[in-house]
Protein backbone atom coordinates (compact mmCIF):
# COMPACT_ATOMS: atom_id res chain seq x y z
CA UNK A 1 0.00 0.00 0.00
CA UNK A 2 0.77 3.58 -0.63
CA UNK A 3 2.44 5.31 2.36
CA UNK A 4 0.49 8.77 3.15
CA UNK A 5 2.23 11.49 1.75
CA UNK A 6 3.29 14.14 4.74
CA UNK A 7 1.52 17.46 4.36
CA UNK A 8 3.23 19.95 2.11
CA UNK A 9 4.21 22.99 4.51
CA UNK A 10 2.18 25.97 4.01
CA UNK A 11 5.12 27.83 6.64
CA UNK A 12 8.59 29.17 5.70
CA UNK A 13 9.94 28.39 8.95
CA UNK A 14 9.00 24.85 8.04
CA UNK A 15 10.98 24.55 4.92
CA UNK A 16 14.69 24.45 4.71
CA UNK A 17 16.79 27.05 4.72
CA UNK A 18 18.36 28.04 1.55
CA UNK A 19 21.96 27.73 0.79
CA UNK A 20 24.64 30.05 0.60
CA UNK A 21 24.90 29.83 -2.67
CA UNK A 22 21.66 31.18 -3.56
CA UNK A 23 22.15 34.30 -2.03
CA UNK A 24 25.71 34.45 -3.22
CA UNK A 25 24.08 34.76 -7.02
CA UNK A 26 21.51 37.09 -5.95
CA UNK A 27 23.99 39.54 -3.97
CA UNK A 28 26.15 39.86 -7.26
CA UNK A 29 23.54 40.26 -9.79
CA UNK A 30 20.96 42.24 -7.89
CA UNK A 31 22.80 45.58 -7.94
CA UNK A 32 22.88 45.63 -11.83
CA UNK A 33 19.19 46.10 -11.76
CA UNK A 34 20.04 49.80 -10.75
CA UNK A 35 16.44 49.35 -8.64
CA UNK A 36 17.26 48.60 -5.33
CA UNK A 37 14.67 46.05 -3.24
CA UNK A 38 12.33 47.56 -0.74
CA UNK A 39 12.47 46.65 3.17
CA UNK A 40 11.04 43.96 3.58
CA UNK A 41 10.92 42.38 -0.86
CA UNK A 42 13.81 40.08 -0.21
CA UNK A 43 12.19 37.90 2.83
CA UNK A 44 9.24 37.30 0.65
CA UNK A 45 11.06 36.45 -2.49
CA UNK A 46 13.43 34.05 -0.52
CA UNK A 47 10.51 32.57 1.30
CA UNK A 48 9.02 31.94 -1.47
CA UNK A 49 11.75 30.44 -3.24
CA UNK A 50 11.84 27.92 0.15
CA UNK A 51 8.88 26.95 -0.31
CA UNK A 52 8.80 26.65 -3.85
CA UNK A 53 11.49 24.46 -3.63
CA UNK A 54 9.64 22.42 -0.95
CA UNK A 55 6.87 21.96 -2.83
CA UNK A 56 8.07 21.20 -6.09
CA UNK A 57 9.12 17.40 -5.21
CA UNK A 58 5.46 16.33 -5.20
CA UNK A 59 3.98 19.11 -7.38
CA UNK A 60 5.77 19.63 -10.65
CA UNK A 61 5.89 23.41 -10.12
CA UNK A 62 9.61 23.69 -11.64
CA UNK A 63 12.20 21.30 -13.34
CA UNK A 64 14.80 23.88 -12.07
CA UNK A 65 15.82 22.35 -8.57
CA UNK A 66 19.03 23.83 -7.82
CA UNK A 67 18.55 26.52 -5.52
CA UNK A 68 21.57 28.84 -7.35
CA UNK A 69 20.29 28.36 -10.57
CA UNK A 70 17.14 29.14 -9.50
CA UNK A 71 18.12 32.29 -8.26
CA UNK A 72 19.53 33.04 -11.72
CA UNK A 73 16.36 31.63 -13.67
CA UNK A 74 13.96 32.29 -11.86
CA UNK A 75 14.17 35.86 -9.74
CA UNK A 76 16.62 37.56 -11.24
CA UNK A 77 14.87 36.36 -14.45
CA UNK A 78 11.65 37.99 -12.89
CA UNK A 79 13.10 40.59 -11.49
CA UNK A 80 14.36 42.17 -14.96
CA UNK A 81 11.54 44.25 -15.71
CA UNK A 82 11.52 45.78 -12.41
CA UNK A 83 13.23 49.17 -13.80
CA UNK A 84 11.23 49.13 -16.21
CA UNK A 85 7.55 48.72 -14.10
CA UNK A 86 9.27 51.00 -11.77
CA UNK A 87 9.52 53.70 -13.74
CA UNK A 88 5.97 53.46 -15.01
CA UNK A 89 4.35 53.63 -11.46
CA UNK A 90 2.94 50.39 -11.37
CA UNK A 91 0.89 49.61 -8.74
CA UNK A 92 -1.60 46.95 -10.33
CA UNK A 93 -0.10 43.81 -11.87
CA UNK A 94 -1.51 40.88 -13.04
CA UNK A 95 0.48 37.76 -14.15
CA UNK A 96 -0.84 35.15 -16.81
CA UNK A 97 0.15 31.66 -16.69
CA UNK A 98 1.86 32.38 -13.01
CA UNK A 99 2.79 28.48 -12.25
CA UNK A 100 5.22 28.81 -9.61
CA UNK A 101 4.81 32.40 -9.38
CA UNK A 102 6.90 33.70 -11.71
CA UNK A 103 7.19 36.79 -12.37
CA UNK A 104 4.62 37.84 -9.82
CA UNK A 105 6.02 36.65 -6.52
CA UNK A 106 9.18 38.68 -6.94
CA UNK A 107 7.80 41.41 -8.96
CA UNK A 108 4.33 42.20 -6.04
CA UNK A 109 7.43 42.06 -3.80
CA UNK A 110 9.52 44.49 -5.65
CA UNK A 111 7.04 46.92 -6.73
CA UNK A 112 5.14 47.11 -3.28
CA UNK A 113 2.02 46.74 -5.36
CA UNK A 114 -1.32 47.76 -4.20
CA UNK A 115 -3.09 44.72 -5.84
CA UNK A 116 -1.45 41.63 -7.87
CA UNK A 117 -3.38 38.61 -9.12
CA UNK A 118 -1.56 35.95 -10.18
CA UNK A 119 -3.71 33.47 -12.59
CA UNK A 120 -3.28 30.07 -13.58
CA UNK A 121 -5.60 27.22 -15.41
CA UNK A 122 -4.53 24.80 -12.64
CA UNK A 123 -5.63 23.99 -9.31
CA UNK A 124 -3.00 22.60 -7.58
CA UNK A 125 -0.94 25.74 -8.98
CA UNK A 126 -3.02 28.15 -7.38
CA UNK A 127 -3.00 26.20 -4.06
CA UNK A 128 0.45 26.90 -3.95
CA UNK A 129 0.63 30.69 -4.62
CA UNK A 130 -2.00 31.41 -2.44
CA UNK A 131 -0.14 29.50 0.11
CA UNK A 132 3.11 31.20 -0.85
CA UNK A 133 0.71 34.59 -0.23
CA UNK A 134 0.03 33.97 2.97
CA UNK A 135 3.14 32.56 4.38
CA UNK A 136 5.24 36.02 3.15
CA UNK A 137 2.79 38.22 4.66
CA UNK A 138 1.45 39.25 1.16
CA UNK A 139 -2.44 38.55 2.06
CA UNK A 140 -4.61 41.97 0.90
CA UNK A 141 -2.22 42.98 -1.94
CA UNK A 142 -1.84 39.61 -3.86
CA UNK A 143 -4.05 36.89 -4.78
CA UNK A 144 -4.01 33.95 -6.80
CA UNK A 145 -7.14 32.79 -9.27
CA UNK A 146 -7.80 29.22 -11.16
CA UNK A 147 -9.39 31.01 -14.56
CA UNK A 148 -8.60 31.05 -17.94
CA UNK A 149 -7.14 34.50 -19.11
CA UNK A 150 -9.99 34.55 -21.81
CA UNK A 151 -11.98 34.93 -18.91
CA UNK A 152 -10.91 37.20 -17.23
CA UNK A 153 -10.43 39.06 -20.54
CA UNK A 154 -14.20 39.00 -20.78
CA UNK A 155 -14.58 40.41 -17.61
CA UNK A 156 -15.55 44.06 -16.81
CA UNK A 157 -13.63 44.60 -13.65
CA UNK A 158 -10.51 43.45 -15.46
CA UNK A 159 -10.57 44.23 -18.75
CA UNK A 160 -9.31 47.22 -20.04
CA UNK A 161 -8.31 47.38 -16.20
CA UNK A 162 -4.68 46.64 -15.26
CA UNK A 163 -1.53 48.61 -15.89
CA UNK A 164 0.90 45.63 -16.43
CA UNK A 165 -0.23 42.08 -17.37
CA UNK A 166 3.45 39.83 -17.32
CA UNK A 167 3.43 36.34 -18.96
CA UNK A 168 6.97 34.44 -18.55
CA UNK A 169 7.31 31.31 -20.83
CA UNK A 170 3.44 31.57 -22.20
CA UNK A 171 2.25 30.26 -25.48
CA UNK A 172 3.25 32.36 -28.63
CA UNK A 173 3.40 36.30 -28.68
CA UNK A 174 0.08 36.55 -31.40
CA UNK A 175 -1.27 34.03 -29.35
CA UNK A 176 -0.52 36.48 -25.99
CA UNK A 177 -1.29 39.69 -27.27
CA UNK A 178 -4.90 38.19 -28.22
CA UNK A 179 -5.05 37.16 -24.61
CA UNK A 180 -3.30 39.77 -22.94
CA UNK A 181 -3.63 43.29 -24.04
CA UNK A 182 -7.94 42.95 -23.68
CA UNK A 183 -6.86 43.06 -19.97
CA UNK A 184 -4.34 46.07 -20.31
CA UNK A 185 -4.93 49.74 -19.42
CA UNK A 186 -4.53 52.09 -21.96
CA UNK A 187 -0.94 53.19 -21.93
CA UNK A 188 -0.36 49.99 -19.58
CA UNK A 189 2.35 47.66 -20.93
CA UNK A 190 2.16 43.62 -21.85
CA UNK A 191 5.17 42.58 -21.34
CA UNK A 192 6.31 38.75 -22.65
CA UNK A 193 9.42 36.91 -21.40
CA UNK A 194 11.22 35.43 -24.19
CA UNK A 195 14.91 34.26 -25.49
CA UNK A 196 16.84 34.39 -28.03
CA UNK A 197 16.08 35.71 -31.51
CA UNK A 198 12.50 36.98 -32.00
CA UNK A 199 12.64 38.25 -35.60
CA UNK A 200 10.17 35.61 -36.60
CA UNK A 201 7.79 35.53 -33.85
CA UNK A 202 7.25 39.18 -34.01
CA UNK A 203 6.46 39.31 -37.65
CA UNK A 204 3.68 36.89 -37.05
CA UNK A 205 2.32 38.80 -34.20
CA UNK A 206 2.21 42.23 -36.62
CA UNK A 207 -1.49 41.46 -37.29
CA UNK A 208 -2.71 40.88 -34.26
CA UNK A 209 -0.90 44.00 -32.89
CA UNK A 210 -2.61 45.88 -35.05
CA UNK A 211 -5.95 44.65 -34.80
CA UNK A 212 -5.74 45.23 -30.93
CA UNK A 213 -4.20 48.57 -31.12
CA UNK A 214 -0.82 48.17 -29.66
CA UNK A 215 0.17 51.79 -29.74
CA UNK A 216 4.37 50.37 -29.42
CA UNK A 217 6.21 47.54 -29.05
CA UNK A 218 10.29 47.24 -28.07
CA UNK A 219 12.02 43.94 -27.35
CA UNK A 220 14.52 44.50 -24.80
CA UNK A 221 17.89 43.04 -23.78
CA UNK A 222 17.55 41.70 -19.82
CA UNK A 223 21.11 41.96 -19.98
CA UNK A 224 21.76 39.96 -16.76
CA UNK A 225 24.92 37.47 -16.02
CA UNK A 226 23.41 33.65 -17.20
CA UNK A 227 20.59 35.80 -18.81
CA UNK A 228 21.72 36.85 -22.19
CA UNK A 229 19.53 35.09 -24.59
CA UNK A 230 16.63 36.86 -22.80
CA UNK A 231 14.24 39.30 -24.02
CA UNK A 232 11.35 41.25 -22.96
CA UNK A 233 8.92 42.20 -25.50
CA UNK A 234 7.01 45.09 -24.14
CA UNK A 235 3.97 46.24 -25.81
CA UNK A 236 2.32 49.19 -24.95
CA UNK A 237 -2.12 49.35 -25.20
CA UNK A 238 -3.41 52.31 -27.76
CA UNK A 239 -6.85 51.99 -25.97
CA UNK A 240 -9.76 49.78 -25.56
CA UNK A 241 -9.87 46.23 -27.87
CA UNK A 242 -12.25 45.60 -29.97
CA UNK A 243 -14.66 43.08 -27.53
CA UNK A 244 -14.68 40.21 -30.66
CA UNK A 245 -10.97 39.72 -28.80
CA UNK A 246 -9.63 37.41 -27.51
CA UNK A 247 -11.98 34.96 -29.36
CA UNK A 248 -11.95 31.18 -28.21
CA UNK A 249 -8.98 29.07 -28.35
CA UNK A 250 -10.96 27.07 -31.46
CA UNK A 251 -11.63 30.63 -33.35
CA UNK A 252 -7.91 31.37 -32.66
CA UNK A 253 -6.44 27.98 -34.08
CA UNK A 254 -9.02 28.20 -37.07
CA UNK A 255 -8.52 31.89 -38.23
CA UNK A 256 -5.10 33.33 -37.10
CA UNK A 257 -5.08 36.96 -37.45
Amino acid sequence: MDQPREPLPSRVSDTPELPAAYHAALDAALPLLGAPLPDGAREIIDGHMRLLLAWTAAINLTAIRDPEQAARLHVLDSLAALPLLRARGVRHLLDLGSGGGFPGIPLAAALNTERTLLVDSVAKKVRFLTTVIEATGLTGRAAAEAVRAETLAHTPGDRGAWQAVTARAVTSLAELVEIGLPLVARGGVLIAWKAGDLDAEVVAARPVLRALGASQVNVIDVGLPGLEERRLVVIESGGPVDPRYPRDPAERRRRPL
